[in-house]
Parts: C-alpha cells; sequence; structure tokens
C-alpha cells in the first residue's frame, strides 16, 4: 500500500499497527480452526462418538441425545478454552483493549458455553427431528426451517441472549435521543427504547447497532462509542443502521441464507450417503457420525457460502453508507465516525485484496471514507 493513499483522518503509525493486529488475529483464528480439526476428527476415530450415541440403549433416544451434545459441546470448549484465551484475553490486553480480569474473563466464557448449548440443543433437535422422520428430503425441509429459526433468533436475541452478557440503561442524553428519534422516524421505525450497553466493563473498542424486529427492535450503543463521539457522528452510525431497515437487507439475507442452506444441506446429503451407508438409518447412527456431519458442513458451508455472504454483505453495507449519507447530509460527521473508530479500533483501512474477499463482511474503511469524500 502506497502511504500517500491513506486518508487524512487516519493515523499513519495506528494504520501500521492495525495490520499487524489483524494479522496476529487470522493466524490465532487459523491455529483454533486446525485444533478444532483435531479434537473433532479424534472424537469420531477413537470410537469416543459411537459409545456416547449409544449410551443408554434401553432407555429413551432424547437422554443419550442431549448427553452426547452436553459432552461434544463440552471437550469442543475445554480444548479450544487456551486459543480463546490468548484470543479475546491476553492478546486484547497485549494491545490496550481488554479491560476484563481473569475471573471476569472466565464468568463471561461460563456463560457463553451455558448458552451456546442451550441454543444446540434446541437447533440440533430440531434438525434430527426432521432427519428422523423425513429421511428422503431433510435437507429441503432443514433448510426452510433455518428460516424460522433466524427470525425467532433475531426477534428474541435482544431481549434474552444479550442481557445475559450485558447491562444496558436507558440512553437519558435528551439531545441525542431526539436526533435518534428523528432519523429513525424518517422511515417509520419504531424502536422499544434507545439503550446503553456497559463495553467498557470488557474492552476499550466501540460499537452500536440496532437489534430485533418489530416490537423487540431497539438502538444500542456502546457506552465507549458515546464517550468517544459527537452527537452528529453518533446519528450517522445509527443512520447507517436504518439503512438496512430501508432495504429490508435483515429479509434479504435470511431469504438469501435459506436457499444457500437448502443448497449446502443438499450437498451435504449427498456426502454423506456416500460416506457411510448408516447416516439416517436412525437417530443413534446420526449422533456417532455427527463430528463427520461438522466438519462437511463447515466445509462446504466456508467454500460454498462465506465468500458469496461477504460479498452480498459488503454490497448492502454500500447501500446502508449511501442512506447515510444521502440523510444526514454531513459527510464529514460521516468520516470522522468511521474514521475514529478504525482509529481506536485498530481496523486495517486498505487490506489487501484476498483478505478483503475472504474476510471482509464490510467494505474497508479507506474505501467507505473515499465514498464519503465524493
Amino acid at each position: 500500500m502506497n502511504p500517500d493513499a491513506i486518508h487524512p483522518l487516519l493515523d499513519k503509525s495506528v494504520q501500521e499497527k492495525a495490520r499487524c493486529y489483524e494479522k496476529e488475529k487470522h493466524l490465532i483464528g487459523l491455529s483454533k480452526l486446525f485444533a478444532l480439526l483435531v479434537i473433532i476428527l479424534a472424537f469420531y476415530f477413537s470410537g469416543f462418538s459411537q459409545q456416547l450415541a449409544h449410551i443408554y440403549p434401553d432407555r429413551s433416544v432424547i437422554l443419550a441425545f442431549s448427553i452426547y451434545v452436553f459432552f461434544f459441546q463440552a471437550i469442543i470448549f475445554l480444548w479450544t478454552l487456551p486459543f480463546d484465551f490468548y484470543s479475546s484475553y491476553s492478546h486484547e490486553h497485549k494491545w490496550g483493549f481488554s479491560n476484563q480480569s481473569i475471573s471476569n474473563w472466565l464468568v463471561e466464557q461460563g456463560k457463553s458455553f451455558f448458552v451456546s448449548l442451550v441454543i444446540m440443543w434446541i437447533v440440533l433437535g430440531l434438525l434430527f427431528f426432521i432427519m428422523s422422520r423425513f429421511p428422503s428430503v431433510w435437507w429441503l425441509i432443514a433448510g426452510l426451517a433455518s428460516a424460522l429459526v433466524s427470525v425467532v433468533f433475531s426477534t428474541l436475541f435482544p431481549i434474552i441472549v444479550l442481557p445475559i452478557f450485558h447491562k444496558y440503561t436507558s440512553i437519558r442524553n435528551k439531545n441525542l435521543k431526539e436526533a435518534l428519534n428523528a432519523i429513525l422516524s424518517k422511515e417509520g421505525l419504531k424502536s422499544s427504547g434507545f439503550f446503553m450497553e456497559d463495553m467498557s466493563r470488557k474492552t476499550k473498542k466501540e460499537n452500536a447497532f440496532l437489534a430485533g424486529l418489530g416490537k423487540t427492535r431497539r438502538v444500542v450503543l456502546g457506552d465507549n462509542l458515546v464517550d468517544n463521539m459527537s452527537v452528529p457522528e453518533i446519528v450517522s452510525v445509527v443512520a447507517h443502521e436504518v439503512g438496512h431497515y430501508k432495504y429490508k437487507h435483515i429479509w434479504k439475507f435470511i431469504i438469501i441464507g435459506t436457499f444457500q442452506q437448502v443448497v449446502v444441506f443438499y450437498l451435504l446429503n449427498g456426502v454423506m450417503r456416500a460416506f457411510s451407508p448408516d447416516f439416517l438409518t436412525g437417530i443413534r447412527e446420526n449422533l456417532n457420525l455427527f463430528p463427520l456431519f461438522v466438519l462437511f458442513l463447515s466445509a462446504i458451508s466456508t467454500f460454498l457460502s462465506s465468500p458469496i455472504g461477504n460479498a452480498l454483505s459488503r454490497s448492502f453495507e454500500e447501500q446502508a453508507d449511501q442512506y447515510a449519507l444521502e440523510q444526514i447530509k454531513d459527510h464529514k460527521s460521516f468520516s470522522n465516525a468511521i474514521a475514529g473508530l478504525a482509529n481506536r479500533n485498530l481496523i486495517n483501512a486498505y487490506p489487501k485484496k484476498w483478505i478483503k474477499f475472504l474476510f471482509y463482511s464490510h467494505p474497508p474503511v479507506g474505501e467507505r471514507l473515499e465514498k464519503a469524500e465524493r
């Protein structure tokens, strides 16, 4: 990258650190991915998967399913815990982001484990039920059912899941609330409230988002972001989020994601049937094959869906940026907001093209700043 090409709102020395920070995060992620591959293969080929799948053969298969999922999740959790510790604790402390103590970090990891376990029980329970009742077309029904799961999860996420990990308080700044109400009202959006999230309890990073659907929709601002941005800058960030609702990006993602999931499950069905004649012959047999099911599912989804999904997401993000710039008519506030986030969050504004293609769901900050200038 030509240093002269860096936008004047971006700190050149910070961008050098951002590239190093990003590179380290990717290396940690790849290391964890390799560790996952090892433990999942060991889980299956050691015979432990078969033993768990056929535990208590004279009792309800629901009990075997529950025990299997618990042990599978627990082993994965414990095996990858050192990688998570380095990634989200040691590495974040190294770069001056984390505000957590070890005890607080462990508590958050425990919460994450039990929340993911409950979600796993529910989602896998639905999937295994569909596979047992409709073995010939399970891929179609499960793919279509993923749309329902997405809608339910999007609706309940801000009122059930988020409060487990963060504390939310109503925003009291009258000027800020009036400005946010004004930008939402342009699209006839109503919010169940404007909330501030206690991000500073865990990190110095900043974030803001619109969460929920219908009556659960709410505007959430990280307290770090409120402390570091002016009201016009915050409004430009929220205007971007309103743009997603204007163009119905959430519903488009659900529809496109459902189609992709049907295709992924269809391909997965063919791979699993070719690999094992026991696939779909019973719930216990499916449980035994579950580690391979996860590996093949992840591989197909990654190579088929991830690049396409990232490209689609970047397109939607560009639309949301365009909407924000048109509505606020203040490119300076928009530019200051995203440049400030890049400087304070160590975001690489000018990644290499292959990095952008594989990992970026948003247009790089450098491109967004150039668009704002135009």
